[in-house]
């Protein structure tokens, strides 16, 4: 097998065509399959961000040090307009450095750790030299957006939110209790003690001074958690006023409701302003025009409903009325940018089982795709007029810089061109498996796209076994995602089928297609997931007697329930951070939006039919007609499931007689994210079904 190197050596990657070089860890395939090596081995190409003249790319490439069980992020700048340029490494130290953007006057400002470890605002020139810390804040900060006029900057910094045991009882200072008086006490994968704030200061090119908490004595978040950074603001370009998105509400106000606003700070008085005010799903993503003239932003329509329809608005700054930009588009938009001549706005949404980046004209309303490779594009960087700095990924690559050339007035085709290949030598090293696209019918008469990963040197006289993967969210895109955890090419080139529906439920086929799950976890889904099967049982190559199962959360959830209705189509099942027992899982979780609009209301609301039905398909009721070995594992810092659920699970294989298997990270939250447990996680994963699925090395 192949072997990482552990070595601080480091060789130039060939360059492919026009594409670029970086500097990565040695690594030879030797042409053998895509391994769990070869997957550590890559570089990780993020966060790119144009120059103010559109002619430089600045980004991120991190590695992972399995050795020392972490990575390191360094940052590169390279020339757009120069085909055959080579990225310049301009950072090379010892920690990530994140956030990068440009300046006005050619320099960089990034976060990095001070002398104490605590995230700070850092500036430098653009070749990487006279760094210069330009924030001081107790505790750090997590993100930064600095005005278009750079005189002032809004910066993310917690603040103390929960009582401690000393704050009640000063005289017990290593008491360790938490006193708990409402909902929301933990959130994803922490016990929640302090929240976001914005803190607005001013800045003079070298230092910030004067950070003020712009929502001082407000307990509410701002970003929101758990994932919400400095895209949740938004300075308009006369650098007086500030847009802040938050979801003011607290304890069991906040655990029940999606209804986040937009809010206007104006610097000069203070004064704050709610501009959505009666909109009353999720409000996000706030971008000024450069021209000032309009606001836009994402906007979902329902209360408690996380993963609605995400629509474009844009609110008109001298009449204040809203708009609709997406009204006649029945998809959901990912991330979106303004055009430089504030007349259309690009953006990325999942269609048709991929993600291309689409335009949107504001006089008409009119969508445009601008791409159409069977691949995923995200984030969208105008470099100037009719040029999109982005990211491209498939099942088969991860992410690299792409640049979108649209042709004046539309008279050709927009061109794509590759700006990195950082990982193009490594992957032409190892052999890759082939992605085939499937359409398959339904019990209800519909059509579902099914990708089917093959291994590499797929021979279709010879029979293979094959795995079912259910995809998790519930309402999350199988799309030509890359996963460094789930990631289908690996699974493939150890010698499986993968098979991927589209099941309902799932984004990029219309609302209606993405809304029937809520309130229905065992219904279509599920038979789609059985189609999908049946439909690739029919093939040749297919080996009946050798089809496995897995996924993770929700489909954890479906790992569960399939495993009490497969009716033997499955030899082997993996579940991971998934939900077993549907009314444990009501009380243990803490959004408990997304438990009353997925699963329909309590379970002791014995009038409402959907909760009902719900609940008595809870995975736990089936276990009765669980026959099928499976390996379940979980992280204890999971708090939108918690380990339990898994616990439960493995325990009621165990007392049914059924083989199975556990493993539990006391250290990792809903995924598995250190490089070490992920790949034992990987090991684990290939171990189980490969002594299932395949007796033939058994």
């Amino acid at each position: 097998m192949n072997k990482i190197a552990m070595t601080a050596t480091a060789v130039l990657m060939a360059a492919t065509g026009a594409a670029a070089q970086v500097p990565v860890p040695a690594f030879d395939g030797k042409g053998e399959p895509f391994s769990i090596e070869a997957l550590e081995a890559l570089g990780r190409v993020s966060d790119p961000a144009v120059s103010p003249d559109g002619k430089t790319v600045l980004f991120g490439v991190s590695f992972e040090n399995v050795e020392q069980n972490n990575a390191n992020n360094d940052l590169y700048t390279l020339s757009i307009d120069a085909k055959d340029a080579t990225p310049l490494r301009i950072t090379d130290t010892p920690k990530s450095e994140s956030g990068a953007v440009w300046m006005a006057d050619g320099r960089i400002a990034f976060l990095y750790p001070d002398a104490d470890g605590k995230t700070q605002m850092w500036t430098m020139q653009a070749d990487g030299t006279g760094r210069v810390q330009a924030t001081e804040h107790p505790g750090g900060i997590s993100g930064f957006l600095l005005s278009p006029d750079e005189k002032h900057v809004v910066v993310i910094g917690n603040v103390k939110y929960a009582r401690t045991a000393a704050d009640i009882y000063p005289d017990l200072p290593k008491a360790t209790g938490r006193v708990v008086d409402d909902l929301m006490y933990k959130h994803w994968d922490e016990w929640v003690t302090e929240i976001p704030h914005p803190w607005v200061g001013s800045f003079d090119g070298s230092k910030v001074t004067g950070l003020k908490d712009i929502m001082a004595d407000e307990p509410f978040e701002a970003p929101m958690k758990p994932f919400g950074g400095v895209e949740s603001f938004a300075w308009h370009p006369n650098s007086e006023m500030l847009v802040y998105v938050s979801r003011k509400k607290t304890g069991m106000a906040y655990a029940i409701s999606t209804n986040s606003d937009l809010y206007l700070y104006h610097l000069a008085t203070g004064e704050t302003h709610n501009l959505t005010e009666g909109m009353m799903g999720y409000d996000t993503a706030p971008s000024f025009s450069p021209d000032g003239s309009y606001l836009a932003w994402l906007s979902m329509e329902h209360d408690g409903y996380e993963s609605d329809r995400n629509r474009l608005f844009i609110l008109d700054c001298k009449t204040a009325v809203k708009t609709e930009l997406t009204d006649n588009w029945d998809y959901t938009i990912n991330e979106f940018a303004w055009a430089p001549d504030c007349r259309s706005l690009y953006f990325t949404a999942h269609k048709d089982g991929v993600t291309p980046v689409f335009s949107i004209d504001l006089a008409r309303h009119t969508v445009m795709q601008l791409t159409d490779e069977v691949a995923d594009f995200t984030t969208v960087h105008p470099a100037g007029n009719n040029r999109v700095v982005t990211m491209m990924h498939s099942m088969l690559r991860p992410n690299e810089l792409q640049l979108i050339t649209l042709s004046p007035k539309g008279k050709k085709a927009p061109e794509l061109r590759a700006l990195t290949d950082v990982n193009g030598a490594l992957l032409a090293t190892v052999a890759m498996p082939t992605v085939e696209k499937r359409m398959v019918p339904t019990t209800d008469g519909k059509e579902m796209l099914v990708w089917v990963v093959y291994p590499p040197k797929f021979d279709a006289s010879k029979k293979y076994p094959s795995i079912l993967y259910c995809q998790g969210g519930p309402q999350q895109a199988v799309s030509q995602f890359w996963s460094y955890r789930w990631n289908l090419a690996l699974m493939s080139a150890h010698g499986y089928i993968m098979i991927a529906p589209n099941r309902r439920g799932l984004p990029g086929f219309g609302s209606e297609w993405n809304a029937q799950i809520s309130k229905d976890y065992p219904g279509q889904n599920m038979r789609d997931y059985l189609s999908a099967v049946d439909d690739m049982k029919k093939e040749a190559y297919i080996d009946p007697a050798r089809i496995g199962a897995t996924g993770a959360s929700y489909g954890g959830f479906s790992i569960y329930y399939l495993a009490g209705i497969h009716n033997h189509r499955f030899a082997a099942l993996l579940a991971h951070a998934g939900i077993f027992n549907l009314e444990a899982q009501y009380l243990e979780t803490e959004e408990m939006w997304f438990a009353n609009w997925d699963m329909g209301g309590a379970y002791w609301e014995k009038d409402n039919a959907a909760a009902q039905r719900t609940f008595a398909n809870s995975p736990h009721r089936l276990v009765d007609r669980w026959d099928t070995p499976i390996m379940i594992s979980h992280g204890e810092y999971d708090y939108r499931i918690l380990a339990s659920q898994g616990m439960a699970a493995f325990n009621a294989a165990k007392l049914r007689g059924i083989p199975a298997e556990m493993v539990i990270y006391p250290d990792e939250n809903h995924w598995i994210l250190k490089p070490q447990n992920a790949v034992m996680w990987q090991r684990l994963f290939f171990r189980w079904f490969d002594k299932w699925l395949k007796p033939e090395i058994n």
